[in-house]
């Protein structure tokens, strides 16, 4: 329970970047494979022998042998923060690395300018379960050139692809019907986007007839006239038999 309480505390809050009112949620989050944890887990087994090791040292050594364990103690706490609150997130709007431990660095970029993913799986990494990401995108200035030790990459790889794709989808659709808007501001008698052209057609041959017909009637006589397109007749005409 006290390591649960303390993941919490030092955990980079990754939830509170996001933009909730325009419905950004996230995708996935990645952190670190446990490998990197690997030289702080070392650092902490190497000072618990040295601590047991001073119970058999005169006072003068263990004085300085107490010193290179609370060393050890420090530098693995913090390698263990530093890599504990470096999160890479996919969000279905953007990505984001956040990392830091005293001061806290959020670097961001829209997900849709990622130009190409590379993923290196060393031999090593193949048989741990991790591997590594390289961006090539304009953010690579941000920190998104490389993501290094990704638990399962294959199944990390395959999500920010798709989301990447969903993307692009959608941005190409918000183009084709602004180019086709764009197009149909000319006068070229197609009509707005998204009528039935044949349906257009065959309703302007069918009421052009009529409205020439009402036309002419309207104009040759003095009185008030009406064509009923249902009954095809004439109502109020004082002509009329």
């Amino acid at each position: 329970m006290a390591g649960l309480g303390l993941f919490r505390i030092f955990d980079p809050k990754v939830r509170r970047h996001l933009i909730s009112d325009e419905g950004e949620v996230v995708i996935d989050e990645v952190r670190h494979h446990w490998v990197v944890f690997a030289v702080p887990i070392a650092e902490v087994i190497l000072a618990t022998a040295l601590l047991v090791a001073m119970l058999w040292l005169p006072p003068k050594g263990a004085g300085a042998v107490l010193v290179i364990v609370l060393v050890l103690l420090a530098h693995a706490f913090w390698k263990f923060l530093t890599e504990h609150r470096d999160r890479f997130v996919v969000t279905n709007m953007r990505v984001m690395r956040i990392r830091g431990v005293f001061s806290q660095t959020v670097a961001t970029t829209p997900i849709a300018r990622i130009l190409d993913i590379t993923l290196q799986k060393p031999l090593i990494g193949r048989m741990f379960g991790y591997g590594h990401f390289v961006f090539e995108s304009a953010a690579q200035d941000q920190g998104f050139r490389e993501i290094r030790f990704v638990s399962r990459p294959d199944d990390r790889d395959l999500t920010i692809q798709r989301v990447i794709q969903r993307t692009g989808l959608r941005a190409s659709a918000s183009v084709d019907v602004v180019q086709g808007d764009d197009d149909d501001s000319d006068d070229d008698g197609t009509g707005p986007v998204g009528m039935n052209t044949a349906a257009e057609v065959s309703t302007s041959t069918t009421t052009a007839p009529t409205q020439h017909a009402t036309t002419t009637r309207v104009a040759g006589t003095s009185s008030k006239s009406i064509f009923n397109s249902e009954r095809a007749n004439w109502t109020d005409d004082p002509d009329r038999d």
